[in-house]
């Protein structure tokens, strides 16, 4: 009785592990100062992904990530943070050479925090966030997660994001 009681509320567990739970909110500035709300982005799916200019798999991220936006549009926001020692220069240089349009803010790595909950974490390390507000996945990068920062799996989470969005299917 006593292996069944725990096998039943490690299953529990598990289940609420993966349950959906409200993004945290955010306000931080871009490298021209200009303050972005979490707020902002309501309405629409969104990959927010924390990273650094110096991170070599971040760079390809960002690769998968303008396939993203050539995909799905204005489906979906993307929205990056960088915590130090990253600096506005380095962030520029990076945006300018990578020909990113999408906004990367500048953290103190409280936000990090917030979402990561670890003090230490891989990078790139993203969330899905439904048009609700919900995080619906995340990822670290690491062996098992190459393919979703620079292949194709991301693809079908994006879709199904876009399902739990907006209670259909994606656009193809």
């Amino acid at each position: 009785m006593r292996t069944f009681l725990t096998a039943l509320l490690c299953s529990f567990a598990l289940l609420a592990a993966d349950a959906p739970r409200p993004a945290q909110r955010f306000l931080l500035p871009d490298v021209q100062g200009h303050d972005h709300d979490s707020y902002e982005y309501k309405g629409k799916a969104m990959v927010l992904e924390f990273m650094q200019t110096g991170c070599v798999h971040c760079a390809a991220f960002s690769n998968v990530l303008k396939q993203v936006q050539a995909r799905y549009g204005p489906q979906i926001h993307i929205v990056a943070l960088v915590n130090p020692p990253d600096t506005p220069a380095n962030v520029s240089k990076f945006t300018a050479e990578h020909q990113i349009n999408y906004p990367i803010l500048l953290d103190a790595g409280r936000v990090a925090y917030a979402y990561i909950g670890k003090p230490a974490f891989d990078l790139p390390y993203i969330f899905l966030i439904d048009a609700r507000g919900q995080i619906r996945e995340q990822f670290e990068y690491g062996l098992a997660t190459h393919e979703i920062f620079e292949g194709n799996a991301l693809f079908p989470h994006i879709e199904a994001l876009l399902g739990a969005s907006f209670g259909g299917a994606g656009k193809k």
